[in-house]
C-alpha cells in the first residue's frame, strides 16, 4: 500500500475559477459554432453565446440536481436520456429569455443541450475535472487538515473489498498473462498484491457465497433458489423479501460491515450502514419486520451520480456502445458457428448495460463517496463479467471486453484509495468462477425438469427451457429503489421487481406473497440453481428416503443416474444415511465407503465434506442432482440455459480468487465462504479495527 498522491493530468488544486472561465469560453464558442451549424438555432448579437453559456452553466449546476430528484428514476432507467430531455426543455426555456435568441423547438434545444454535456466531458477530461479529480483535491485538503489536528490517533487502514462476480482463479491467472487484466498485472509485478485460490461451498453461486462472506454463515442455503417444504415456497436470493429472510436466519448484526460500513451492488448487507444496489435492503419492497437498522436515504447512489449531467452523458453513450457490441458479438458467434451458444436476442441487448455500464458505474460513484467518507470498510459486486459469461462464455472475446473495462474502474478506485482521508487496502476476489457448456436442454432436447416430470409419471411439456434471470437482480434492486414513490407506475414497477426471479418453478402474487409452486408431476417439484437440480416430494413430510423413492418412482434414480447430463446424485437412504449415486459406482459419506467407482473423484478432494454438510441442512432436498462434469474437456452442461454457469461441483465454478496486499496474510487453503470471512474478519483484527460491540441475536436456520 502506498500513500504517495499521484499527479493531476493539466491543473492543480486551487484554480477552481480559472478551470470554470475555461469551461466557460469553451461552451461560448461551441454555441457560436452550433449558431454557424444547427438549422433552427440562430444568435442574432455577439454577446448572446457569452450570456447562454452562463446560463447553461447555472441551468446544469442548479436547475439539473433539483430537476433529478424527481425524474432520476426514469434518468436511471433509460440511460440518463429521461434526464437529458428535460434539461432540454430547460434550455430551451431559458434561451427564449435572452432577446434575439432563436431556437425553433425542443428537438433542437436538447441537441444544443447534447452539444453543450459533450463539450462539457471533454474538457473535464483534458482538465481533469471529473468526480474523480474533485474526489482527490477534497481528499487531499481533508488530509492536510487532519494531519494538523493535535491530538488526532490516525485511524486504521480501511478495506475496499472489489467483487468481480463470477470471475474464476483460472480465467483471472490467464486474463492477468494476456493483458486483459493490467491492474493486477501490474500489483503482481510490482510485488505490491498477490493472487490466491480459494474454494467454494457445493453451491458455487452468489447467494450463498456472499452470505457466508459478509455475514459469517451460509447454512441452508442451497442454491441462488431452493424449495422449503414446509411453507410450500420457493426461495429466490434475488427476490426482495427473500433476500432479506435470507439474511435475517444468518445476521447477527455483527458483520463483516457492521460498525459504519458500506454495501454497494450486493444481495446482502453484511450488516453495513451504507447501502445501495443491495437487494436485502429495499425499504419499498421489503416488511419492515425484516429490515434490520436505518440506512442511506433511498436511491441516495443514483442521485449522487445523476446529478452530474457529464455522468448521465457518458453512461448514456457508453450504454449505448455496449448495445452494439452485444449485437456485434451475437451475430458474430452465430455466423461463426460457435458452440455452445445459446439465443440472445430479445430485450436482452438493451438489458445488458444495466449491470455492464449503468449499476458499475453507479457503484464506483458509491464507492469514491464512501472512500472520501472515510468509511473503514466497502464491499462492492460488479456483475458484469458473470452476466455476458452467462450469455456469450467465460473467455469469449466480448467478455473479456467487460472484463477489462472492470479492471479500469479498480484502477480508478485504488488510484482514489492513495489519496483518501484514510489509509486504503484495495482487495479484489470473486464469489465463485464459472464452468463453461452446452446447456442440457439444448444437449439432451429436454429440461431437467421435464424429464423429472417424465420419469414420475407426469407429462410436462419437453421444451428447450428458457433463461432465469439468475444474475439480473442488481438492476431489479436499481429499479426497486428507485420506484420509491407510491403512484400507480411505481406500484407497476415494483410488481415486475416482484415478478422478475419467478420462473416456472416458482410463481408468485403480485403483493410477493407466495403462491401455488407448480409441480412437474403429482406431488413433485423440481428446482434449478446452475448445476444443481432438486428434487422433492411434496406429498410426504421432511426428507424422503431412497427406499421410499425407489418404491413410489422406481425408474427415477436408475434413470438419473445412467443419464450422460448428470454426475451424480445425493440421496438419503434409511440403512445407509447419506449416499451419493454415480452411474458406476457409490459413496456413503456416513462411512467414507466406496462401492465401485467413486462418483466424487472428478468434483475434487473436498467434494465429500461440502456434500456432507448439505446433507445436514434442514431444507436439503429429498434427491440433489449435480451436472456431468468432463475433465478432459474442462466442460459440464448445466440446467439453465447458458453458456458460462455456476451453483454446483465440477471445474472452474469452483475456484474463486483473492488478489490481497502482501501484508494481509492468507492461509494455505480455504474452503467454503464461511472460511473466507474468518480471513476477511481476521484482516480487520490485525489492521486495528475496533470489534462490533452489537449484542448478538440467535441466527434462525
Amino acid at each position: 500500500m502506498t500513500t504517495t498522491a499521484p499527479k493531476g493530468r493539466l491543473l492543480r488544486g486551487g484554480r477552481t475559477v480559472a478551470r470554470a472561465l475555461l469551461v466557460w469560453v469553451a461552451v461560448t464558442g461551441a454555441l457560436r459554432l452550433l449558431d454557424v451549424l444547427l438549422p433552427g438555432f440562430r444568435m442574432t448579437h455577439w454577446w448572446q453565446p457569452a450570456v447562454c453559456a452562463l446560463l447553461l452553466g447555472l441551468l446544469a449546476a442548479v436547475g439539473w440536481p433539483l430537476v433529478m430528484r424527481i425524474a432520476y428514476p426514469l434518468a436511471f432507467f433509460t440511460f440518463g436520456l429521461f434526464g437529458l430531455l428535460l434539461l432540454g426543455g430547460g434550455t430551451l426555456a431559458v434561451f427564449r429569455t435572452v432577446p434575439g435568441v432563436e431556437i425553433a423547438d425542443l428537438r433542437t434545444a436538447v441537441t444544443v443541450t447534447l452539444g453543450m454535456a459533450a463539450v462539457g466531458a471533454v474538457i473535464s477530461s483534458v482538465l481533469a475535472i471529473d468526480e474523480d479529480e474533485i474526489f482527490f483535491r477534497r481528499a487531499a485538503r481533508r488530509r492536510r487538515r487532519h494531519r494538523h489536528e493535535p491530538g488526532r490517533r490516525e485511524r486504521p487502514p480501511g478495506v475496499v473489498f472489489l467483487q468481480i462476480d463470477g470471475l474464476g482463479y483460472d480465467t483471472a491467472r490467464r486474463a492477468i498473462r494476456d493483458g486483459d487484466m493490467p491492474t493486477f498485472a501490474a500489483w503482481l509485478t510490482e510485488g505490491s498484491h498477490t493472487l490466491t485460490r480459494w474454494h467454494t461451498d457445493w453451491s458455487s453461486q452468489t447467494g450463498a457465497s456472499v452470505c457466508g462472506i459478509l455475514h459469517g454463515s451460509n447454512h441452508d442455503i442451497l442454491g441462488f433458489r431452493w424449495y422449503e417444504k414446509d411453507r410450500d415456497h420457493v426461495m429466490a436470493c434475488a427476490h426482495p423479501t427473500d433476500a432479506a429472510e435470507i439474511e435475517r436466519r444468518h445476521s447477527d448484526g455483527r458483520g463483516l460491515l457492521a460498525g459504519d460500513g458500506a454495501s454497494r451492488g450486493n444481495l446482502f448487507s453484511g450488516d453495513a450502514d451504507h447501502v445501495s444496489l443491495t437487494m436485502s435492503s429495499i425499504p419499498v419492497l421489503v416488511p419492515k419486520k425484516l429490515l434490520r437498522r436505518h440506512r442511506d436515504r433511498l436511491g441516495a447512489g443514483y442521485y449522487a451520480y445523476f446529478a452530474n449531467p457529464v455522468n448521465a452523458l457518458r453512461t448514456f453513450a457508453v450504454a449505448l456502445v455496449d448495445v452494439f457490441r452485444e449485437i456485434s458479438a451475437s451475430v458474430r458467434q452465430r455466423r461463426a458457428g460457435v458452440v455452445p451458444r445459446v439465443p440472445r436476442g430479445g430485450w436482452y441487448p438493451l438489458a445488458r448495460p444495466g449491470t455492464t455500464v449503468i449499476a458499475r458505474d453507479v457503484v464506483v460513484s458509491a464507492i469514491l463517496g464512501d472512500m472520501l467518507a472515510g468509511r473503514p470498510v466497502v464491499y462492492a459486486d460488479f456483475l458484469g463479467y458473470d452476466e455476458v459469461a452467462h450469455h456469450s462464455g467465460i473467455e469469449r472475446f466480448d467478455t473479456l471486453s467487460v472484463l477489462r473495462s472492470i479492471d479500469q474502474q479498480i484502477a480508478r478506485l485504488h488510484r482514489a484509495s492513495r489519496l483518501a482521508p484514510r489509509r486504503y487496502h484495495v482487495v479484489a476476489l470473486s464469489d465463485h468462477g464459472q464452468t463453461q457448456g452446452q446447456a442440457f436442454s439444448q444437449r439432451f432436447g429436454e429440461t431437467i425438469e421435464a424429464c423429472v416430470g417424465r420419469l414420475c409419471g407426469g407429462s410436462p411439456p419437453a421444451s428447450a427451457g428458457k433463461r432465469r434471470q439468475a444474475e439480473s437482480w442488481q438492476i431489479n434492486a436499481a429499479l426497486a429503489e428507485a420506484t420509491k414513490s407510491g403512484g400507480l407506475i411505481a406500484r407497476r414497477l415494483r410488481a415486475r421487481v416482484e415478478d422478475a426471479e419467478c420462473a416456472e418453478d416458482a410463481p408468485r402474487t403480485t403483493s410477493g406473497a407466495p403462491g401455488a409452486v407448480t409441480r412437474v408431476a403429482p406431488g413433485v417439484v423440481v428446482v434449478v440453481s446452475g448445476h444443481v437440480a432438486m428434487v422433492s416430494f411434496t406429498e410426504h413430510e421432511g426428507r424422503v428416503e431412497l427406499e421410499t423413492i425407489e418404491r413410489e418412482h422406481p425408474d427415477l434414480l436408475p434413470s438419473l443416474v445412467d443419464h450422460p447430463g448428470v454426475g451424480f446424485l445425493l440421496v438419503r437412504s434409511r440403512e445407509f444415511g447419506p449416499v451419493v449415486l454415480g452411474r458406476d459406482g457409490l459413496h456413503r459419506l456416513a462411512t467414507g465407503a466406496v462401492i465401485g467407482e467413486d462418483p466424487l473423484l472428478p468434483y475434487g478432494p473436498h467434494a465429500a465434506d461440502l456434500i456432507r454438510r448439505v446433507d445436514t441442512f434442514p431444507h436439503c432436498a429429498d434427491v440433489m442432482i449435480n451436472s456431468r462434469y468432463d475433465p478432459d474437456s474442462d466442460q459440464a452442461s448445466p440446467f439453465e440455459t447458458h453458456v458460462g454457469s455456476h451453483g454446483g461441483l465440477g471445474g472452474p465454478q469452483q475456484r474463486g480468487f483473492v488478489v490481497h496486499p502482501r501484508e494481509l496474510a492468507f492461509p494455505g487453503e480455504v474452503v467454503g465462504a464461511e472460511a473466507l470471512h474468518r480471513v476477511f474478519r481476521g484482516w480487520l483484527t490485525d489492521l486495528g479495527h475496533a470489534p462490533v460491540e452489537t449484542p448478538v441475536t440467535e441466527v434462525v436456520s
